[in-house]
């Protein structure tokens, strides 16, 4: 009698959570009903047109939160930098909107002091990180406005554009898509994003009177404002220097550089300015993946 009154009450409390375990996966399937969330079929269809990189750029976390803000009307197509325009306008013809595509950006580092044209005043030997690097006195190099040449926005670029060559990063523009993530972490700031239209650049970033500069650097803005005077609507005077005024419709070509003649030869564009040092026969290249 035990051993039947033990079977018992085990075949009881099985068939107890059996009948408790239906109850619950019944409830559970109301539930699900009730409260379904039909999925917008247009996000994997505007998935499906991006480049899949989740670089971040479009301010999103990722290719798929990007697909729903666009598919609920929050951001426009055009706001992914990776993508080609082709598939932003098919993008567009699935929302049925207009597909108002903006200027395409590039980066671009403002600086054209590599090892070749600074004085490195201390030797560091730290961490080799910018942010870390511009924490110990500045960083290793004199200019305390420069590029401190250490990899980090080469590091956190998801498609391999910028390249450390004679301790100065420059950007591969065929590589760059304007996503920004190079641009978040330079300490000193000198990565812009700018209308790729724009190929003509002052590669200087220090605000500094001429004579300070010329102690720490061969190739700085020295403030003389030729290119301004030339060009009157593509160049401001910000202090001690000249910048590039990128909101302009037209932008100055290389050919114009020439006219210019720039003292300090700062004034570049960017193909210029990579050739300078990718042809040195005594540079140091380093590939950041």
């Amino acid at each position: 009698m035990n051993v039947f009154a033990e079977y018992s009450s085990i075949i009881s409390a099985a068939a107890a959570m059996g009948i408790t375990g239906l109850l619950l996966g019944l409830l559970i399937g109301i539930a699900a009903k009730l409260f379904k969330v039909e999925k917008n079929p247009k996000i994997d269809l505007i998935l499906e047109l991006l480049p899949g990189a989740n670089c971040g750029g479009c301010g999103q976390a990722g290719c798929a939160d990007f697909a729903q803000a666009v598919a609920e009307g929050k951001l426009p197509p055009g706001k992914c930098p990776a993508n080609s325009q082709e598939n932003i306008a098919a993008i567009a013809q699935i929302l049925g909107i207009e597909n108002n595509v903006s200027f395409r950006q590039t980066a671009v580092v403002l600086c054209g002091g590599d090892i070749n044209q600074t004085i490195n005043p201390s030797l560091y030997n730290g961490v080799s990180d910018c942010r870390s690097a511009a924490m110990i006195a500045g960083g290793p190099k004199g200019c305390s406005y420069g590029c401190l040449g250490l990899g980090s926005c080469a590091r956190n670029c998801p498609f391999g554009a910028i390249e450390i060559v004679n301790g100065l990063a420059v950007v591969h523009q065929e590589l760059c898509v304007g996503c920004g993530k190079c641009a978040s972490v330079c300490p000193r700031k000198l990565i812009k994003l700018v209308n790729s239209d724009a190929q003509v650049h002052i590669f200087c970033s220090n605000p500094e009177k001429a004579p300070l500069k010329r102690q720490y650097c061969k190739v700085p803005c020295i403030g003389c404002r030729k290119c301004e005077k030339a060009f009157p609507d593509n160049f401001k005077p910000e202090g001690f220097k000249v910048t590039v005024n990128y909101d302009t419709e037209t932008f100055v070509s290389e050919k114009d550089i020439e006219s210019v003649k720039c003292p300090s030869n700062c004034l570049l564009s960017t193909a210029q300015h990579l050739a300078i040092e990718t042809n040195d026969p005594n540079h140091e290249q380093t590939k950041e993946s």
